[in-house]
């Protein structure tokens, strides 16, 4: 049955998003405007999501380090395409205390800028390199239109900014960081991503080129999940960068960043989550199992404290809801949290020698003996929640993604159901722009690796150079 509180996602998905997000204590307006404050099961989901990137990152060989939150103006100014990109987003300071300040500062819409001015003045040798620093942190853009997780004007993310003596060298990171969030995706939030080359419109502002990670929402939205941009030698030209090389010759450095945020919270509630509120997949749900004692007996005391301490002793994080609240309310409430299995251990069951699993996915109620090999088979269960959630994903995508030879195919498309539509691109910006007209449609990746559709632009119908993802977004 689904949740009263919670609109039907078929009926209005966007409602049905913040509905979610509401009643499963994400997240909840402040008087801030464009600011959310992230209630602590939100919180639990990015520490969760902190923790597996940042040991995977430091696996990788990277450090984390914490820059300014302020940026003076001149040093913005330094690389004109960054400043050229985010002055529309930008919140400036030009008060301290009572005083105005000689020069304004920058509240950080990123940190491109402080890692160039900190590497500045801090390398010196080949021997120096590389650099592999991380950033966990808070940035601010002043968004127009803002909704919880997806666009807030203040949100916390990771940016990964390193710098290296070769072109080859940086390309690698610029590569492998980005096969990290496809992973991150793919394997811990049941996301089935899609990753390529950003047009040169959509790149980042002042890199070379930039690699993203797009997914695709339940309503055939995307979303971009997580981008890496390979730098060159723009921002190490522009803040003076430079090292000895082995031959002892003056040389700029190589840079890249990469970066990802709190987004994705939404993103696993857009593709995961159904009218009785949040589905999390076990990988990355802070809480895994909810043992859900029915009754005041000994025995079912006595159960629920040994499955417990078993379950969390093999690291599946699991509590008993020992909450004065009714059975059924506390099936609710794990349900609209999204607590992916729930073990109910009651009176009359036990009296029957079993006791039941319920799985938050599919909804499906298993009763199993009370003597089963309850760490094995709460294992095998959630191995199978997480597969079943990936698949579920994947096949939903495939089903909202189609392929355009033509504009009128586009239209057709569009017209009926959004999702990510495949088709071939003769590179202008021109084509690019005549697209947007068609319900705001942006090239979301390249596929440099795909072959061409027709060999035909959709657009002009001259002649391709590249099969390109298309689709509207978030």
């Amino acid at each position: 049955m689904a949740n009263k509180k919670i609109t039907s996602r078929d009926l209005d998905f966007a409602k049905w998003y913040t509905d979610v997000v509401m009643a499963a204590k994400l997240a909840s307006y402040t008087n801030v405007k464009g600011c959310i404050a992230i209630e602590p099961n939100g919180y639990a989901i990015w520490e969760k999501m902190q923790e597996i990137l940042d040991k995977k990152f430091k696996e990788l060989g990277h450090v984390n380090v914490q820059m300014p939150l302020l940026i003076p103006e001149n040093l913005m100014k330094k690389e004109g395409e960054l400043v050229e990109g985010f002055a529309p987003e930008v919140a400036w300071v030009t008060m301290g205390g009572k005083k105005e300040l000689e020069e304004r500062l920058c509240i950080r819409p990123t940190s491109e800028t402080m890692f160039s001015d900190y590497y500045a003045t801090h390398v010196k040798s080949y021997k120096d390199l590389p650099m592999l620093y991380n950033q966990w942190c808070n940035v601010l853009r002043w968004e127009k239109e803002t909704r919880p997780f997806l666009r807030s004007r203040e949100f916390l993310w990771q940016e990964g900014h390193t710098i290296h003596a070769t072109k080859e060298e940086a390309e690698l990171e610029t590569k492998q960081m980005m096969d990290v969030y496809k992973w991150f995706h793919h394997e811990i939030l049941a996301i089935p991503s899609i990753t390529g080359l950003k047009t040169e419109k959509e790149k980042f502002a002042g890199a070379e080129y930039t690699l993203t990670n797009e997914a695709l929402m339940y309503n055939g939205v995307s979303l971009q999940a997580g981008t890496s941009h390979y730098f060159g030698q723009k921002f190490s030209k522009a803040y003076d960068i430079k090292f000895q090389n082995k031959e002892n010759k003056e040389e700029y450095v190589y840079q890249t960043s990469w970066g990802t945020t709190t987004r994705m919270i939404g993103a696993l509630i857009m593709v995961h989550s159904d009218d009785n509120g949040l589905v999390l997949p076990p990988k990355i749900a802070p809480r895994q199992v909810v043992i859900i004692p029915i009754g005041e007996s000994e025995e079912v005391k006595t159960l629920s404290e040994k499955i417990n301490k078993e379950l969390q002793e093999n690291n599946i994080t699991s509590y008993i809801d020992n909450t004065d609240k009714s059975p059924g309310f506390k099936f609710a409430e794990a349900e609209v949290n999204g607590i992916p299995v729930r073990i109910e251990i009651g009176e009359r069951d036990l009296n029957n020698g079993v006791i039941t699993f319920a799985r938050r996915d599919t909804g499906l109620k298993i009763s199993v003996s009370k003597d089963i090999q309850v760490v094995s088979y709460t294992k095998e269960l959630l191995d199978t929640i997480q597969k079943d959630m990936y698949n579920k994903a994947l096949e939903r995508r495939n089903n909202l993604t189609f392929t355009a030879k033509n504009l009128d195919e586009v239209k057709e498309i569009m017209a009926n159901q959004p999702g990510f539509i495949h088709a071939d691109w003769c590179g202008s910006s021109e084509c690019e722009m005549k697209m947007k007209e068609i319900n705001g449609i942006k090239s979301r990746c390249i596929l440099k690796d795909e072959k061409l559709i027709t060999g035909k632009c959709v657009v002009c119908e001259k002649e391709a150079t590249d099969h390109v993802v298309w689709g509207i977004q978030y």
